[in-house]
């Protein structure tokens, strides 16, 4: 069982509204997925063979790859950043900036290709963010990013694919 899906059995929703000024704690988000993206659903055992056991791990397992270990982080061509599962475009790199916490990150994303939730594992609220066509684990987005946006997308560097211009 998935961890986003082991929580939302926990009643973490309630929670939020238990524990004073947890659910005010994160950026909120009202994010909506594309008009006619089409989802993708795959089997467990097709997940497997297409992105990798270190992919898998990430991307619908919800994992966390260790800090400064993307060659993403440093990359500074111009491009795209696909969703490593299903190549959806995520970010652009106008889009991307040196945070210093060793994930790649960006201060924007493409409209409608990604969609958000509550994620309380470490009993911090964050939020999780995921491809909205796959459902892919991407990373985490907080309220510490550059403007114009001042939000900081924490991407998994696994979870993504770089395509140069």
């Amino acid at each position: 069982m998935k961890r986003r899906n082991f929580l939302g059995l926990l009643g973490v929703g309630g929670l939020a509204g238990l524990v004073p000024g947890l659910a005010g704690a994160r950026p909120k988000l009202d994010l909506a997925p594309a008009p006619g993206l089409e989802p993708l659903e795959l089997s467990e055992a097709e997940w497997r063979e297409r992105l990798g056991e270190a992919r898998f791990e990430i991307l619908r397992e919800d994992g966390t790859e260790p800090a400064f270990s993307s060659p993403l982080d440093k990359e500074t061509r111009d491009g795209e950043y696909r969703c490593a599962g299903c190549d959806l475009l995520l970010f652009t790199s106008a889009m991307k900036y040196d945070s210093g916490t060793g994930w790649p990150s960006f201060f924007e994303h493409i409209e409608g290709h990604l969609l958000t939730e509550l994620d309380l594992v470490m009993l911090i609220p964050r939020t999780e963010y995921h491809c909205a066509r796959c459902g892919g684990h991407q990373g985490h987005v907080f309220e510490d990013g550059p403007p114009p946006t001042g939000l900081r997308w924490c991407n998994n560097g696994l979870a993504l694919t770089f395509v140069p211009a």
